[in-house]
């Protein structure tokens, strides 16, 4: 309990530093419209918690954004491995690559508005957002896989499976950990930036707009603390579930 209460202190105080200064700067501006205060935005988010309507738009949203990042983190590592495997997938694979990191997610939104209903949209910029983080990460992981180890297990006559649990996971998986710290990120801002644009019935997206339109700004930051929470919470989930599952292979 004591190391907990360590670790958490500092947290802890620099929030309430933060939250001070909030509170003095909206006292500072006096006006609801351009920061309301603190306590204003937690009674609206507290207002929020027992209403249907944010529980299905956070269903809504997070199936899709969190669909979108499994389904990124499937495809890029089955196009890690094989570009890892055969150099022409990599070449061909790279200026796709390259582009998808490069674009701005406006205009990705913007085009697949063309093509993709706007239910989905968010799943679609989310997965996007993923496929290359993910792809990058897991390729240098795999080309900095020890030479030595490979040799020593040449030496030995140790069978693929027995190098891909041994030798590639062992050596891949922190290269996995930090892509998938740095795509869930990303595909949260993403995917809700999606929803504001294409503004599909029912979605958090749809809220956020919804509260820009009427001037509903302590709302409009309650769903922004929504936003956040759903993101640390599933990162949260899914980066503890990666931790587990990686001391798990250390002890084979």
């Amino acid at each position: 309990m004591q190391k907990f209460y360590r670790r958490s202190a500092p947290v802890l105080l620099s929030l309430a530093v933060w939250l001070l200064l909030w509170q003095m700067l909206s006292l500072r501006l006096d006006a609801e419209i351009l920061l309301p205060a603190p306590h204003v935005v937690f009674r609206r988010f507290c207002a929020l918690l027992v209403t249907a309507e944010l529980w299905t738009a956070v269903l809504f949203s997070f199936v899709r954004i969190a669909g979108g990042f499994l389904l990124g983190l499937l495809c890029g590592a089955s196009a890690a491995a094989l570009s890892a495997r055969f150099r022409p997938v990599k070449e061909f694979l790279s200026p796709a690559m390259a582009l998808i990191k490069a674009s701005p997610v406006a205009s990705f939104t913007i085009l697949l508005l063309t093509w993709v209903p706007s239910r989905n949209l968010s799943a679609v910029i989310a997965f996007l957002m993923t496929l290359p983080v993910i792809y990058t990460n897991l390729l240098a992981g795999i080309s900095a896989t020890d030479p030595l180890l490979l040799e020593m297990a040449d030496l030995f006559g140790v069978g693929r499976l027995g190098r891909l649990r041994c030798i590639y996971l062992s050596q891949v998986l922190p290269f996995l950990r930090s892509g998938c710290g740095l795509a869930l990120g990303l595909c949260w801002k993403a995917g809700v930036a999606a929803e504001v644009i294409g503004i599909p019935a029912g979605s958090i997206g749809e809220r956020l707009y919804e509260s820009k339109i009427y001037y509903d700004i302590p709302g409009l930051f309650a769903w922004t603390v929504v936003i956040i929470l759903m993101s640390l919470l599933f990162g949260r989930i899914f980066l503890g579930l990666l931790d587990s599952a990686m001391r798990a292979i250390e002890r084979m």
